[in-house]
C-alpha cells in the first residue's frame, strides 16, 4: 500500500487548535493507517505548538469514539483521521478529517467481470421465484450467496467505495457508462455521509433497481458485508495495486453455512449473554432489551452484559450456553471462530426460535 500517495488534509485542523488555542489535542487514526500517525503528530505539533497524544487502541469506524477516556486526561479536541462522522453524539469536540487516495485504477480488467455478473444478474431480473417454501427449500434460500432478496426491478450496476476513494466516483461512472454499463451511485441512510459510501455495519443504499455492484477499495471487509447484506454480485477493483477480482460466491456461501450451524447449535441453549456495545455508535440497548424478552417469552434465560470491547477473553467463562450480540454487527461475522461457545446476531437468535422464517433469506445485522 503507498501510503505516500493519501492526502491527510491537515491544515483545517491546525486552524481549529491555533484558534481555539488548544493545548492537548488526540489524534485517533484506523489501523490501517496506524503506521502514519507519528508523522502525523510531527506535523500537527510543529504547525499548531499544540501537544498531541494518540489514541493508540484499535480504531475500525466513526462509531470507535474515545472521549470519555480523553476528557479524563485533559484533552481540548480529539480529531478523528479517515471516517466520516455519523448521527452520533460524541460528547466533546471532535473534528473529522478527510483521508484521500490518489491512485486511478484501470476499469478494462474489471470490465469482464462486471459483464459476468450483470449477466448473473439478469437472470435474477427475469425470474420470478415462488412465494411457497418448503422447509429444505427455505434452508436453501437462506444459504444461497446470490439471489436471496426481493426481485430486482432493474438491473444497473451499483458504484460504491471506501471512504478514501469516494471522490473518485463521479470519474468512474462516467467511464463505465462509456463502456455500456447502466451506473448508480446510491445513498444511503443517515449513518453514511457521502453517496456511494459503505460502512462494515451499514449497506442501506442497496434497492430492487441495482442487479451487482463495483466496489471501489482494498480488502474484503466491505465486500464480504455487501454480498452477506445485498445477495447480489460484486466486483472488487483495488486502487493500491489496480488488480480486479470479484467477491467468490463459494466464500459467502461458506460463511453462510457457518451461520446455519451457528443457529442450529442454539436451539436447544437455555441461557444466553446479551452482548451491549457501550461505544456511542454501537449501543443498541432497545435491541438487546427487546431479546432479553424475546428469550423470556420462548422460557429461556438471558442476561444484559454491557462492554467497550468485546473478545473471547472477557465473555467465554461466563456459564452461559451462548452469546447474541447486539454490539458491533462485524463481531459475530468475523470473529465468532475465536469463541468457545456460539456467538449469533439478533437475526439468527430470531430464526433458531422460529420468530422469524428462513426462506426471507438471510438478514444481515446493520445499524442504522
Amino acid at each position: 500500500m503507498d501510503l505516500d500517495r493519501h492526502d491527510f488534509q491537515l491544515d483545517d485542523l491546525v486552524s481549529r487548535i491555533k484558534s481555539n488555542d488548544h493545548r492537548l489535542v488526540a489524534l485517533q487514526v484506523p489501523e490501517g493507517l496506524k503506521m502514519q500517525a507519528l508523522e502525523m503528530m510531527d506535523k500537527i505539533e510543529d504547525d499548531s505548538g499544540a501537544k498531541v497524544v494518540l489514541a493508540a487502541d484499535p480504531c475500525y469506524g466513526a462509531c470507535d469514539l474515545v472521549h470519555d477516556k480523553m476528557m479524563a486526561m485533559g484533552v481540548e479536541l480529539v480529531a478523528h483521521m479517515g471516517h466520516s462522522q455519523m448521527n452520533i453524539d460524541s460528547g466533546m469536540p471532535t473534528q473529522f478529517i478527510p483521508v484521500t487516495y490518489e491512485g486511478e485504477p484501470e476499469i478494462e480488467p474489471v470490465l469482464e467481470i462486471l459483464g459476468e455478473h450483470r449477466d448473473l444478474s439478469m437472470g435474477k431480473l427475469n425470474s420470478s421465484p415462488s412465494s411457497q417454501f418448503t422447509e429444505e427449500e427455505a434452508q436453501e434460500r437462506f444459504l444461497d450467496a446470490v439471489g436471496r432478496i426481493s426481485p430486482l426491478t432493474d438491473n444497473k450496476l451499483g458504484l460504491v467505495g471506501s471512504i478514501q476513494h469516494l471522490h473518485l466516483l463521479p470519474k468512474y461512472k462516467e467511464m463505465l457508462q462509456n463502456a455500456g454499463f447502466d451506473v448508480i451511485i446510491p445513498t444511503g441512510g443517515d449513518r453514511l455521509t457521502f453517496p456511494g459510501q459503505v460502512l462494515g455495519c451499514n449497506y442501506s443504499g442497496d434497492d430492487s433497481t441495482i442487479g451487482h455492484y463495483l466496489f471501489l477499495g482494498s480488502g474484503d471487509f466491505h465486500p464480504i458485508g455487501m454480498v452477506l447484506h445485498t445477495g447480489k454480485p460484486l466486483a472488487l477493483l483495488d486502487p493500491y495495486t489496480g488488480e480486479a477480482s470479484e467477491m467468490s460466491f463459494t466464500r459467502i456461501e461458506r460463511i453462510l453455512r457457518q451461520r446455519f450451524g451457528l443457529i442450529m447449535a442454539i436451539g436447544e441453549a437455555e441461557t444466553f449473554g446479551i452482548l451491549i456495545g457501550e461505544k456511542p455508535g454501537q449501543m443498541r440497548r432497545n435491541l438487546a432489551i427487546r431479546m432479553k424478552r424475546i428469550l423470556e417469552k420462548h422460557g429461556k434465560k438471558g442476561y444484559l452484559l454491557a462492554l467497550d470491547h468485546v473478545s473471547p477473553d472477557l465473555i467465554d467463562f461466563y456459564p452461559v450456553d451462548a452469546f447474541v450480540n447486539t454490539a458491533c454487527p462485524r463481531i459475530a461475522i468475523d470473529d465468532s471462530v475465536r469463541y468457545e461457545k456460539p456467538l449469533v446476531t439478533p437475526y439468527e437468535l430470531e430464526v433458531a426460535l422460529g420468530e422469524k422464517e428462513w426462506e426471507s433469506g438471510y438478514q444481515f445485522d446493520e445499524i442504522p
